[in-house]
């Protein structure tokens, strides 16, 4: 089947958070988030290396809109579920493959709100969004060895560490990194988020 004719949900929530599909109109708010997040995103995220205009966080938000419609990048910005007009930071699924059901967790938060447990939430979230709606067989979380916090999500989540790649990719600040993956099945999935599901994926 085409993906494009896949039927994928625009929003989800979680107990503080609210996940959504980018829209047109985003982009003053993405921008603000990024840009005083920029110290901590630099590091990791090779898109977050020079502040960014609005105009530049509008065309990144309408881009995105187009490949959510498509099915070939499904990113959700995060909001407060108190507040919907303040953004949190951003999830989604990446690098789909829809033969096989794969997808790969990204996250980001928002430097005002990090250290509060927002990013396992929304990987939590989307994982569950992943298994149970989109009928994933295998959702993985990858990370720079470096980048402890981002794994000790994986791992709190109950993904397991399944593979580290040496010298794997260049690093934002061009040296070589070593990366690691963690792996999530749909048979383990139930039991390791609480969800209720069928095992036998597509």
């Amino acid at each position: 089947m085409d993906p494009a004719l896949t039927d994928v949900p625009e929003s989800f929530q979680t107990e503080r958070l609210l996940g959504r599909a980018p829209r047109a109109g985003d982009g003053p708010e993405l921008c603000a988030a990024i840009t005083e997040s920029l110290a901590e995103l630099r590091p990791w995220m090779p898109w977050a290396q020079e502040p960014p205009t609005s105009d530049d966080s509008e065309a990144n938000v309408r881009r995105a809109t187009v490949e959510f419609l498509r099915r070939t990048d499904l990113r959700y910005q995060l909001y407060l579920m108190s507040d919907p007009a303040t953004m949190v930071g951003s999830t989604g699924l990446h690098r789909i493959d829809w033969a096989a059901r794969r997808f790969e967790i990204g996250y980001w938060i928002r430097t005002r709100f990090a250290g509060q447990g927002f990013a396992t939430e929304a990987a939590r979230g989307m994982a569950t969004l992943a298994f149970r709606d989109l009928e994933a067989n295998r959702v993985e979380i990858w990370c720079d060895a470096r980048n402890e916090a981002s794994a000790a999500i994986a791992r709190r989540l109950g993904f397991r560490h399944e593979a580290t790649f040496r010298n794997h990719t260049r690093a934002t600040d061009g040296s070589l990194a070593t990366g690691l993956c963690f792996a999530l099945l749909r048979e383990e999935a139930g039991a390791t988020l609480g969800i209720d599901l069928v095992t036998e994926g597509r």
